[in-house]
């Protein structure tokens, strides 16, 4: 299985970028091909331009986006590792999937709809926030973005959703056996689920 690991996070060094190299390792321990997609090191354009958005009179996707539909073609499994800032994900994440998960590889048109074009494929994220994470359910943010980016994200695609793990109350100088036990419950979920 080919898995596309994306990576919303600005720092190398941070939690998230530990939580996706255990990601790719247990992944690559059970033989299947884990791709990590750093949207900052790879310098990814969250902006959609007036071109890429379709109309009557069509769309233009740019080169980048081309370049990564290509790449993402053939991924059984997307992981989106991402922090909640504001308790919604980072706005390049955001802008990634208005311009990479769009009409003409996530969905296309059929009748007054759409359809999903990348069914079958499976769909993990693996979310943090310096909150806790009884305090992101108590104030209706973990169901908002439940509701909004994975069960609309997996329908307008196709996905199966397989799991959502919150690690709360991350802070900066976390301890490394917390960060430790973090990454085991990432081999676990891989494990259960693949």
């Amino acid at each position: 299985m080919k898995h596309a690991i994306v990576l919303a996070h600005p720092k190398k060094d941070s939690f998230n970028a530990t939580i996706a190299d255990a990601y790719a390792k247990a992944v690559a321990s059970r033989g299947h091909a884990p791709q990590l997609r750093d949207l900052y090191e790879i310098g990814f354009d969250p902006c959609l331009t007036a071109a890429e958005i379709p109309g009557p009179q069509g769309f233009s996707p740019r080169e980048d986006i081309i370049a990564e539909r290509s790449l993402l073609g053939d991924t059984d499994v997307f992981a989106f590792i991402y922090p909640l800032w504001l308790n919604a994900q980072p706005a390049i994440l955001k802008g990634y999937m208005e311009r990479v998960f769009g009409m003409g590889f996530a969905y296309g048109r059929r009748g007054g709809g759409s359809v999903p074009l990348l069914a079958g494929r499976k769909m993990i994220s693996f979310t943090s926030s310096g909150a806790p994470t009884e305090w992101i359910r108590q104030t209706g943010a973990w169901d908002a973005m439940r509701k909004l980016f994975d069960e609309h994200i997996a329908a307008i695609c196709g996905f199966e959703i397989v799991d959502h793990i919150h690690f709360g109350g991350v802070v900066p100088g976390m301890r490394k056996d917390a960060v430790e036990r973090c990454c085991e419950n990432v081999k676990r979920a891989v494990d259960a689920h693949f």
